[in-house]
């Protein structure tokens, strides 16, 4: 059962590769991506819209917060050798971050280019 007074959004933050930081709240649920997309920020394009098929919302999650996030799908994986910045240990594709309560805080930072 719900609790009446548990948070239906996170704020979590992104910071651009010159070190600006962005916190965004989004709903419970909601995809890292969409929460960006829905923010105006410019460093995630998702071309795709979140289907998986153009790693334009590649992101680097701080290593802090690995442990929280489900790995990534083969398919995940394997878009994240298409990124245009260099892939790192912590690179994730926004779209198939799940935002949930565990990941209020989480901070990621953008990529110098999405193409």
């Amino acid at each position: 059962e719900r609790m009446a007074d548990a948070p239906t959004t996170v704020t979590v933050q992104l910071v651009e590769p010159d070190g600006t930081g962005h916190a965004l709240v989004a709903p419970i649920g909601t995809s890292l991506m969409r929460a960006a997309v829905a923010a105006g920020i410019d460093g995630i394009k998702a071309d795709c819209g979140g289907v998986m098929t153009c790693a334009t919302c590649h992101v680097y999650v701080d290593p802090g917060w690995l442990a929280r996030l489900q790995p990534p799908s083969g398919d995940e994986d394997a878009m994240l050798e298409m990124t245009a910045a260099p892939r790192s240990p912590t690179s994730r594709l926004s779209c198939q971050l799940q935002l949930t309560r565990a990941l209020d805080g989480l901070v990621a930072t953008l990529p110098r280019t999405q193409y």
